[in-house]
């Protein structure tokens, strides 16, 4: 008998919230309103390391949340790398190639789990997680008062290693899993599943 989840609770209110608030974000980069946006955007990030703290203390995390969370996460990304173009783009100049870099491996890993899973990819890996959490020190630096390098740099690493091992993972998996922690475990779940 399949036990049904609770996806009514804080966690899953908070990744809801950030989806309802994209288009908006999206409007005040198309309305050049940098100030509104940074002030989102900024919210969403803070909502982003709350949601999955609350989850985890509360014992609330459920197969939906993950995957709401995922997506949530990616619409705020994409709507700070979309404002990183309109209103950072000549502090960043220099090193933007990073980041259409870093673009590329996160669109691949989209591109891998559709065409393999025909879904969204949630794996929640350990190296995602703290690749999002530099990441999101850096763009919460950014819009809340200036560029910083290091930072830029030590977020775009973290997230091509994040995107690379999200990508091994989506290539030699069978199904979608949505607590996948790393190539590690998937690795040592499949070594289990060989007979001896």
């Amino acid at each position: 008998m399949k036990i049904k989840e609770n996806i009514y609770n804080v966690p899953n209110f908070l990744s809801f919230y950030r989806l309802l608030t994209f288009p908006l974000i999206l409007w005040f980069i198309y309305a050049g309103k940098e100030h509104l946006f940074a002030i989102f955007l900024c919210v969403n990030l803070l909502t982003d390391i709350l949601d999955g703290l609350i989850a985890r203390s509360f014992n609330l995390q459920t197969k939906f949340g993950a995957k709401l969370d995922s997506l949530a996460d990616n619409g705020t990304f994409i709507a700070a790398f979309i404002g990183i173009f309109t209103f950072k783009i000549d502090e960043m100049s220099q090193a933007i190639w990073m980041l259409w870099l870093f673009i590329g491996f996160f669109v691949l890993g989209l591109i891998i789990s559709f065409i393999k899973f025909k879904q969204y990819p949630s794996l929640h890996l350990y190296t995602t997680k703290i690749g999002g959490y530099v990441q999101g020190i850096f763009i919460f630096v950014l819009f809340a008062w200036t560029y910083n390098e290091y930072l830029f740099y030590a977020a775009m690493i973290f997230g091509y290693i994040s995107h690379v091992e999200e990508i091994i993972i989506l290539l030699i998996s069978d199904t979608m899993k949505t607590d996948a922690k790393g190539l590690y475990w998937v690795l040592k779940d499949r070594k289990k599943l060989i007979p001896q």
